[in-house]
């Protein structure tokens, strides 16, 4: 199963940042900007995928911070 983070609407207001498979949040933040941030740092670490949520639960932006096995040879 591959690493990710999502950030989500906390029902409770704010936002969520949780892992793959977790059942508590990571960390919750006043707002999304924020949340973004930081779970795009903890990507980043964890060479984890990125997937932000709108309020409605559908994905409205998606990253990804793994580790790429194949990559550019830039003309070699």
């Amino acid at each position: 199963m591959r690493k990710s983070h999502h950030v989500v609407a906390n029902p409770k207001g704010g936002w969520r940042v949780l892992r793959s498979g977790a059942a508590r949040a990571t960390r919750v933040f006043e707002n999304k900007e924020d949340a973004v941030g930081f779970a795009e740092k903890l990507a980043r670490k964890d060479s984890a995928q990125l997937y932000v949520h709108r309020r409605d639960g559908t994905i409205q932006k998606r990253d990804s911070y793994e580790q790429d096995p194949l990559p550019p040879t830039h003309g070699r």
